[in-house]
């Protein structure tokens, strides 16, 4: 009896750990999406140095565009799972699309093209042992890539 109070007692300390994939989704601590939002979710490679890498969260919409630069505007907001210490991703607020007003060449057609969000906090801290959780307005897409440093790192001069 006393054996298996202690495992009970375990149990409770030490709960299964569910963001790495154990013991159930690794989705479990993250909140369900608000109306009006979407949760987009990715998960990168395990890699050797991770600390020399970074993720660029790509939120945007595909959009029929001409020969202007478009885009769209927002911040990405870095949130914490409440009792977890995950962070996960907000783009709350959407602005846009805006795009400049140059005359297009006569005759050229518009396209269908990606239109990113541009802001602050799009770039961060490469993790592969959580998943990418983010939340963004319904009808946006969510996309990434892996930024490198090179191994070299050349030395500032005093002044």
């Amino acid at each position: 009896m006393k054996s298996i109070w202690i495992l009970v007692l375990l149990a409770t300390l030490f709960p299964f750990n569910t963001a790495a994939g154990e013991g159930g989704s690794d989705l479990q601590p993250y909140p369900a999406p608000d109306p009006g939002f979407e949760r987009w979710v990715f998960r990168v490679p395990s890699l050797e140095q991770e600390e020399h890498h970074k993720v660029e969260i790509v939120v945007g919409k595909i959009l029929s565009v001409d020969c202007n630069p478009t885009s769209f505007f927002g911040d990405l907001e870095q949130r914490i799972v409440e009792g977890w210490g995950y962070p996960f991703y907000l783009l709350e607020k959407v602005g846009g699309p805006a795009s400049t007003l140059m005359a297009c060449p006569p005759g050229q057609q518009r396209t269908e093209s990606f239109v990113a969000v541009k802001g602050q906090g799009f770039l961060q801290r490469y993790n592969s042992k959580l998943p990418m959780v983010v939340y963004v307005p319904e009808g946006f897409q969510v996309r990434y890539r892996v930024w490198s440093a090179g191994s070299e790192v050349d030395r500032a001069q005093p002044e």
